[in-house]
């Protein structure tokens, strides 16, 4: 189903997940075009962004200090890029591209408080790169990496979940600051794709190395000094039993924890103490004050074909659902997204 000037199309909850995530946790609706107020805009959306992290608010009862719990019948909260049709907002005028939170949807209407960033397009840069290794993805892996790990050249950044969109920018960003790069991934073939493909030293999958303490000791036997985390649970339990002394570990993401009716316990925290270690977690839009800076940092490094971008496009509203499954189950590599530019 395609959206028109005369209406919406949305994809919403149907029913709060429980477990992993289904297709059949989502409906797609036909809506009217909503109308807008002063101070807000009508954005035509052109590309969704698929993010792991969304997956904790739609739970039953989720809902915390950063973002309310999704509710069934709502549309289904996504970061977006999209086009301004309609303009009451003094800041944003027809024509801008912006990006923002906002909903699985053809249109939405924004006031400018969910992030929303004007997004100035340069040349020969495709526009769907301002939602991955230029947006969010890109800023993510950044300000996690530079603010959080600190990394210097000949050590060691070991990567949780290096085949998704964070982890492959985190990784060429390891390289580009001089660091050894481990990834850690589900299959071997992922693994291959990681070391010939992303640029990572050392992948390591669980298919291949069920025993992940052992593993890392012996592709990372001086320890680990920054530890970019996206899985959380036994992983980041794992990772806290061979730390190097001074070692910083990010928290970016808990994707093994998302779909899990409670929680896995943590018992190295200890290691945190006696390795002088520090465990910090962080959102992106934290740094928002310094997005500008960031993407001029992160485009340099893309126009020198230093950071290469890798994404996964479908196409379609009524993709997102399976879009959003692959990427949690692993099914996808690099940035997932809809594309939603031939609507």
């Amino acid at each position: 189903m395609n959206s028109s000037t005369h209406g919406n199309t949305q994809i919403v909850l149907k029913r709060h997940p429980e477990g992993a995530v289904s297709p059949d946790d989502f409906e797609l609706v036909a809506t009217g075009m909503p109308e807008i107020a002063d101070g807000q805009v009508l954005i035509r959306n052109l590309y969704l962004s698929m993010d792991a992290g969304f997956r904790h608010w739609m739970t039953e009862g989720a809902g915390d200090n950063y973002l309310p719990g999704m509710q069934l019948g709502d549309p289904v909260q996504s970061m977006v890029l999209g086009q301004v049709v309609k303009s009451r907002h003094p800041d944003y005028v027809e024509g801008a591209y912006l990006s923002a939170r906002c909903a699985w949807e053809c249109f939405s209407v924004l006031d400018g408080s969910d992030l929303a960033a004007v997004i100035e397009p340069e040349p020969g840069v495709p526009l769907h790169e301002y939602m991955s290794l230029l947006g969010p993805t890109g800023m993510t892996a950044y300000f996690g990496l530079m603010q959080l790990g600190r990394p210097a050249a000949q050590e060691t950044l070991l990567v949780s979940a290096a085949g998704g969109a964070v982890g492959t920018a985190v990784g060429q960003l390891g390289k580009i600051h001089g660091c050894r790069t481990v990834g850690l991934t589900g299959t071997e073939a992922k693994a291959e794709w990681l070391r010939q493909e992303v640029g990572y030293d050392v992948a390591i999958s669980r298919e291949a190395d069920p025993d992940l303490a052992a593993a890392l000791s012996r592709d990372v036997p001086d320890g680990i000094d920054v530890f970019f985390d996206n899985v959380g649970g036994a992983t980041l339990d794992t990772a806290l039993g061979q730390l190097s002394e001074r070692a910083r570990i990010v928290l970016c993401g808990a994707m093994s924890q998302y779909e899990q009716e409670r929680p896995e316990p943590v018992f190295n925290t200890w290691e945190l103490i006696t390795k002088r270690a520090r465990m910090e977690g962080f959102m992106f839009s934290d740094y928002a004050d310094q997005f500008s800076a960031a993407a001029a940092t992160l485009a340099g490094y893309y126009r020198s074909g230093a950071l290469v971008s890798f994404n996964q496009v479908y196409a379609g509203i009524e993709s997102a659902p399976q879009a959003f499954c692959d990427m949690m189950h692993g099914a996808s590599r690099g940035k997932c997204l809809v594309d939603l530019s031939e609507a």
